[in-house]
C-alpha cells in the first residue's frame, strides 16, 4: 500500500483534509465502526425504573432481552436526573445480573454453622411470629402513673437511605400501628 493511501486511513488526517472539521461524520467512520450498534437496539422491551442505592431517585432505563436484563441506563426524561447516573447507578446492571447475587431466603439458625435455604413463605411466617411474640413482650398498656400510653418497647425500626419518600411513609405507618415507638431513619442520625 502506497505511504499517502495509508496515511489517509487516519482519522485524523481525514478529519483535517475532508469536510469534517469536528470529527463527528465520515471522517472518523471505518468498515468496522460502521458495523457496531446501540446494544440495546435489540432489546424486546424498555422498563423504566428508579435506581435503588441512594434516595435520590435517579431514573433508569431497563433493557430486557430475552427476559433477561441487557441494559440499564439513565432516563433522560426524569426530571431528576435528566439520564445522569452516579458511578453506582451506572453499574446497577451487575446488581441484578451478578452470578453471585443471592436469591434464595438463608438462614442460619442459632448455634449453628452452615447456613440453609427456606421457601419464602416459611420465612415470612417466622418473621411475623417474631414481629408478633416481640410486640407481646413488650407490650404496655399504661405507664408507671397508670396514663394508657398502648404502645410495645420490644420493636423499633432504623430505615436507611436507599428507600424512597413512600417506603419510608408505609413503614412508619406500619410500625406505628404495631404500636414502635422506636421509629427512626439514618437521614436523622
Amino acid at each position: 500500500m502506497e505511504l499517502g493511501a495509508w496515511i489517509q486511513r487516519w482519522p485524523v488526517v481525514r478529519q483535517l483534509t475532508q469536510d469534517d472539521a469536528l470529527g463527528r461524520g465520515a471522517a472518523v467512520k471505518s468498515p468496522r465502526s460502521d458495523q457496531w450498534h446501540p446494544r440495546t437496539e435489540d432489546a424486546d422491551h424498555v422498563a423504566r425504573s428508579v435506581c435503588p442505592y441512594c434516595a435520590v431517585g435517579c431514573g433508569q432505563k431497563v433493557y430486557v432481552e430475552n427476559g433477561m436484563v441487557s441494559q440499564i441506563e439513565g432516563d433522560p426524561d426524569s426530571p431528576i436526573s435528566r439520564g445522569r447516573l452516579c458511578p453506582k447507578g451506572s453499574a446497577s446492571k451487575s446488581l441484578v445480573t451478578s452470578p453471585l447475587r443471592v436469591t434464595k431466603v438463608r438462614y442460619r439458625r442459632p448455634y449453628a454453622n452452615d447456613w440453609e435455604d427456606l421457601d419464602l413463605d416459611t420465612a415470612m411466617d417466622m418473621i411475623a411470629d417474631r414481629v408478633v411474640e416481640a410486640r407481646r413482650a413488650g407490650w404496655q398498656d399504661t405507664d408507671e402513673r397508670g396514663v394508657p400510653v398502648r404502645r410495645t418497647t420490644g420493636i423499633a425500626s432504623l430505615g436507611g437511605a436507599t428507600l424512597d419518600n413512600e417506603e419510608n411513609y408505609l413503614i412508619k405507618k406500619l410500625f406505628t400501628a404495631l404500636g414502635a415507638i422506636q421509629i427512626e431513619n439514618q437521614a436523622r442520625i
